[in-house]
């Protein structure tokens, strides 16, 4: 085979991989790296500050325990799962991480509103600039999130279009696991917290 018709064949062979989607699964692939990136990074960033609003609220000696010892394992929980780019993959190891994480959302915000019970924990300036930064990690976790999810939308499309989703049996470019919008909402649902004095 001459010089001239290989190099015809892999031009031809590249284009008709271009024309199927192979390059824009590439590139989908690692935007969606780099968003879960993000995600992960924003995550890790509000559990680097558990332990000092644990410190600062265990300053309040009434504070009730079992909200603090929620926090406490649900951190735990959320941060001795490994996290992996294969778990970007795996719906079922994706679905245990977002449990998790949505389960310290849960026990934060819980924490949150029986700190209303506490004038002198509101008063507290620590805890103020605490609560106002984990409000600012919450609001970067909801646009990494977005981001992801807009993301894996574009791949997992691409990957069920016709006739990219041939490129996608292909090389097995299988549909990502995206977060779950009606699960997520569920466990991060602030519990009701009545304020109102109990009947004798």
């Amino acid at each position: 085979m001459s010089i001239v018709k290989r190099w015809f064949l892999i031009l031809a062979a590249a284009l008709s991989l271009s024309g199927c989607g192979y390059n824009d699964f590439q590139s989908l692939d690692e935007a969606s790296k780099s968003a879960w990136s993000e995600v992960l990074n924003q995550y890790q960033r509000r559990a680097d500050l558990v332990p000092n609003i644990v410190a600062t609220v265990k300053g309040e000696a009434s504070f009730e325990q079992d909200t603090l010892t929620k926090v406490i394992e649900a951190r735990a929980k959320a941060t001795s799962i490994q996290v992996t780019p294969e778990t970007l993959n795996n719906p079922e190891a994706f679905n245990k991480f977002q449990q998790a994480q949505g389960e310290l959302s849960s026990a934060l915000s819980r924490l949150m509103v029986v700190a209303e019970r506490y004038p002198e924990l509101k008063a507290n300036q620590a805890f103020r600039d605490l609560r106002v930064t984990l409000e600012g990690t919450e609001n970067r976790i909801t646009v990494a999130r977005n981001r992801y999810i807009e993301t894996v939308q574009k791949y997992n499309v691409l990957a069920r279009s016709f006739p990219t989703n041939i490129t996608a049996k292909i090389f097995s470019y299988d549909p990502k696991p995206n977060f779950s919008v009606q699960n997520e909402a569920q466990i991060s649902t602030p519990p009701t917290v009545d304020f109102s004095t109990p009947k004798k």
